[in-house]
């Protein structure tokens, strides 16, 4: 029972690790499922075993990204708070860790499905937009709570909103990534999260 329950769930894996190369590559509407039924070596019935259609294929793709996204996050964190009990060493930490893991792509960022979504958002229906809005809001939610806990023992330089504070890292993050693989330089994404690093320290770090 075991090595047929692992089998399915490795050819179900590669069907949407597939789909979600295949979206980021060239969009929703151009992957079609009988592109992915060859690409993973399995029949029709067999893709329509795992997924009763395109929708649902979209579906749980958002959820497996959103949910491998989360836990890069939750270990970068995990990292930072095992190094210092500092609140605002603690975001710098993992801003440098995530730096460090985008500048080690061997090429630039293949690309975000949220983004993709809200590119193609037609093309989706709304349990996939609340899904995006989902991941957008939990990032906000995550950045914030941290954000607030610096603000606790630095009080920002200035009034700053923390949801907005919270939102500017989604957006170089999402935004590197468009201008990095427009420019095809890997570097410009790490860059602007790096950047981030200095926007902290400039808000938050006393003045000597």
């Amino acid at each position: 029972m075991g090595p047929v329950t692992e089998q399915k769930q490795s050819k179900r894996d590669l069907i949407l690790e597939l789909a979600e190369q295949s979206v980021l590559e060239k969009g929703f509407a151009a992957t079609s499922i009988d592109e992915l039924i060859a690409a993973a070596g399995i029949t029709k019935s067999g893709f329509f075993y795992h997924f009763k259609d395109k929708a649902e294929l979209a579906k749980h793709m958002y959820l497996r990204y959103l949910e491998r996204d989360n836990k890069a996050f939750a270990d970068l964190f995990e990292a930072a708070d095992a190094a210092t009990d500092d609140p605002l060493e603690q975001f710098l930490h993992m801003i440098d860790g995530l730096t460090d893991m985008l500048r080690d792509l061997p090429k630039t960022h293949p690309g975000c499905l949220i983004a993709s979504c809200t590119y193609q958002y037609q093309l989706f229906n709304k349990e996939i937009h609340d899904l995006n809005k989902q991941g957008i809001l939990e990032w906000r939610d995550l950045f914030r709570d941290r954000l607030e806990a610096i603000a606790e023992k630095y009080p920002p330089k200035g009034e700053v909103d923390m949801d907005v504070m919270a939102d500017l890292l989604t957006t170089l993050i999402e935004g590197g990534i468009v201008v990095s693989r427009s420019l095809g330089e890997k570097s410009v994404l790490p860059q602007q999260v790096a950047l981030y690093r200095d926007y902290l320290e400039r808000v938050f770090r006393p003045n000597d």
